[in-house]
């Protein structure tokens, strides 16, 4: 099955995500992504995360399906204008890429070349509507286009911890109606403020899945409080981490924990490494996913 067909069929799903390297050396992503073949459902790939240059996502996706894994193309509205938008979702349904995850992207301001004209042509909800046309057979501009239309399944980000909500919960119903199948969430760690989110968007029929952030410190934690809009590690997972003499485990068992309260309440569970892809099966068999 693919992943628009588990999607559909209502399977709690499971992703992982990769990042692409700072470079053209694909030998360890490639590792990196064995390591989740057959535990997983879909395998994301970021889009420049962090606004930090590196080796494009969509090319790595390319390697990916060639290697028979399902990926998620992660597709961000900061660099590229509408043109390099559209085309890059033609470029993707040609190579069998369908899964995309559709973002407005971060600030270049963040990443390694904070002097980048970031573009931002169109946001988020504007690019699904876009996605959609294609998928009618035409462009944004209504030019029909040539062929066989692509088709897509299409996926939007949401943060549950945001402050104030509504706005999120508003753009959600916006992402909704342009076309989003699925919603993969920001990082989780207070369970209430994830029941608070599920509380209000209920009247909403889609697909949430619950994002996991793993833990590699005490420092990092820290950090995302600090720099991270809406996440929030409460402080007894942060002793947990500052105590820890094998922070790989304790890792594996926040991780775990999370998943299981969280597992009941969503539709899927999305695990973002941040370089610790050896970890992801440890957390997988911990949890019982």
């Amino acid at each position: 099955m693919t992943f628009k067909e588990k999607l559909q069929s209502g399977k709690f799903l499971v992703t992982s995500e990769i990042g692409p390297p700072k470079g053209i050396e694909t030998i360890k992503i490639l590792k990196d992504a064995e390591l989740l073949r057959g535990r997983v459902d879909a395998i994301n790939v970021t889009d420049l995360q962090s606004s930090v240059m590196r080796l494009g996502s969509l090319a790595v996706c390319s390697l990916l399906k060639q290697k028979g894994f399902e990926p998620i193309f992660q597709l961000t509205c900061r660099d590229r204008n509408r043109l390099a938008l559209q085309s890059d979702l033609l470029s993707a349904a040609s190579l069998g890429i369908e899964n995309v995850l559709i973002l407005t992207g971060d600030h270049t301001t963040l990443g390694d070349h904070p002097e980048a004209k970031p573009v931002f042509d169109l946001d988020s909800v504007q690019l699904l509507q876009v996605a959609r046309m294609l998928e009618s057979g035409q462009d944004m501009k209504g030019n029909k286009l040539e062929g066989a239309a692509p088709k897509f399944c299409l996926g939007a980000v949401v943060n549950p911890g945001a402050d104030p909500l509504e706005p999120q919960i508003i753009k959600m119903e916006k992402k909704i109606s342009s076309g989003a199948e699925f919603f993969q969430t920001q990082a989780v760690y207070d369970i209430k403020v994830f029941e608070n989110f599920l509380n209000k968007t209920r009247h909403l029929n889609t697909t949430i899945m619950a994002g996991i952030v793993l833990l590699k410190s005490a420092g990092m934690a820290r950090y995302m409080n600090k720099n991270v809009s809406g996440v929030f590690v409460p402080d007894n997972l942060i002793e947990k981490m500052e105590e820890a003499k094998d922070k790989v485990a304790q890792c594996v068992e926040i991780a775990s924990g999370l998943i299981k309260e969280l597992k009941p309440m969503c539709q899927g569970i999305h695990i973002m490494p941040i370089g610790w892809s050896s970890v992801v099966p440890m957390v997988l068999d911990a949890s019982g996913l």
